[in-house]
């Protein structure tokens, strides 16, 4: 494997565990939570089953006889509910050899229709038998993440804190990108992985679709914008996949999409048609386990005063240029043809500032402040005092330092010009003003080659680049 090696770990430390494991793999769709529980265990599973997309308890019953008589128990009369479905596992596994009963269950959201009683058996299952062992593995995968999180992490009633282990799958890093690309022989450069990376952030599935001997150009309008685009239906697949009832959470990522700043609670409830309660917490929380937003606070401000912002590069490229019809009449080679255009130059200034806010944990690293406490904020002087003067990215260090971070995307050394230097003292200036702070706060530029050496270099404290983000 490329990639997940700490989750490769804890995976394979509990099959070393003393005692019955029950480990909860969960993520967005496309993110490789089966790949990588397959390729952990190689085939070594007591028993595996897959849940079936919207079919009806019945027909889930059906198959998972079927993957019962698979794995070996060829008696296995047929299933009424999910007790007895259960006991039969329990009568599989008890027939095993001795050692470690590796057992997976993917897609496990899918086998909770309505009224089957499911989670009422799987936690009869667990308490009444695996938990009073010592040699069960349970592993459980989906990418209904609301159903994971709610129903199996966090449930209130018998399953309550029964989940031993849990791997949250995140998207893949430049480096993870970098380093996958190279296996499929696509030999592109690290500004073209960080193009692509702007419009499909680090989904593995969608970063497998690509074909080598191409430009990112051409892939974009091959994957989005030709005829039968692969990728083009795959925004609302991806929340109906995620959440049983997927329209507030897509409302609140189109509300959040129209800001690029972010916006606060009362701000979401009143842009997406919610109400500001218990129930706007939960849809807020699950898009944040699944790596869409992000809620950070502003300098200064209190927990309550999070401003929560949309991370998902491919949701803010979806809704910009595919949902929003912005291809126009040439569709076939939309972004191929608008790649010197004013408007994507714009976009991918903007889209590289959401891809440092993605690499934080690289950012300071370079900064080799990577075992130094510090909180990630932003800040924004009143829009009617100082010009409203903003920085995107602050790093509040406990060292007594404070960086306000400067992301410019350039394919050269970034030259800053008389204006720019003024600007960035000025920006710099303000914020001792109205924060007050006794820190040293200095000024940071993560540019793809770094800052062009000449008479206004010294505008920056710190330098961060490419190669920084790619490590």
């Amino acid at each position: 494997m490329l990639a997940r090696k700490e989750e490769q770990a804890e995976l394979l430390d509990a099959v070393q565990s003393s005692k019955s494991e029950f480990v909860a793999v969960y993520g967005r769709r496309r993110i490789g939570k089966t790949f990588l529980v397959e390729e952990t265990f190689a085939g070594s599973f007591a028993f595996e089953h897959t849940g079936l997309a919207k079919a009806p308890l019945a027909v889930q019953l059906r198959k998972f006889r079927s993957s019962l008589r698979a794995f070996g128990l060829r008696d296995c009369p047929a299933l009424g509910d999910w007790y007895s479905a259960f006991e039969e596992l329990q009568r599989l596994l008890d027939g095993r050899p001795a050692g470690r009963k590796i057992v997976f269950i993917d897609e496990m959201p899918w086998l909770d229709t309505p009224r089957s009683n499911f989670v009422s058996a799987l936690e009869n299952f667990w308490n009444g038998w695996a938990a009073r062992r010592k040699d069960v593995l349970l592993v459980v995968c989906g990418s209904a993440t609301s159903w994971i999180v709610g129903k199996i992490i966090r449930d209130k009633g018998g399953l309550h804190n029964r989940v031993t282990r849990q791997i949250p799958l995140k998207p893949f890093t430049l480096g993870d990108c970098e380093r996958f690309a190279d296996a499929q022989g696509l030999a592109l450069s690290r500004h073209e992985i960080v193009r692509l990376y702007m419009v499909l952030g680090g989904v593995p599935w969608y970063w497998s679709l690509l074909r080598p001997g191409r430009s990112a150009a051409q892939e974009v309008d091959r994957l989005f914008f030709s005829e039968n685009a692969i990728l083009a239906g795959e925004f609302r697949s991806l929340f109906d996949s995620l959440f049983r009832a997927g329209s507030p959470h897509v409302r609140i990522v189109e509300a959040l999409a129209s800001r690029r700043s972010g916006l606060s609670r009362a701000e979401i409830a009143q842009a997406a048609g919610l109400a500001d309660n218990g129930a706007l917490t939960r849809l807020l929380e699950e898009l944040q386990e699944c790596g869409f937003v992000r809620a950070y606070r502003p300098f200064g401000a209190k927990k309550k005063g999070s401003v929560h912002q949309l991370v998902d590069c491919f949701s803010l490229f979806h809704r910009r240029f595919v949902a929003s019809g912005a291809k126009g009449s040439d569709a076939e080679n939309y972004w191929s043809a608008t790649q010197e255009s004013g408007d994507r130059r714009a976009w991918e200034g903007l889209a590289f500032e959401l891809v440092c806010l993605l690499h934080v944990r690289q950012i300071r690293r370079a900064l080799g402040i990577e075992g130094v406490l510090s909180s990630v904020c932003s800040w924004r002087a009143p829009a009617a005092a100082k010009h409203g003067a903003q920085v995107d990215l602050v790093l509040d260090r406990a060292d007594g330092v404070i960086d306000l971070c400067e992301m410019k995307w350039s394919e050269k050394p970034h030259a800053i010009d008389k204006a720019e230097d003024a600007d960035l003292r000025r920006r710099r200036a303000v914020f001792l003003e109205e924060t007050g702070t006794r820190k040293s706060v200095q000024t940071v530029l993560v540019s793809p080659e770094g800052v062009e050496h000449g008479r206004y270099a010294s505008a920056v404290q710190a330098v961060v680049t490419l190669a920084d983000l790619f490590a």
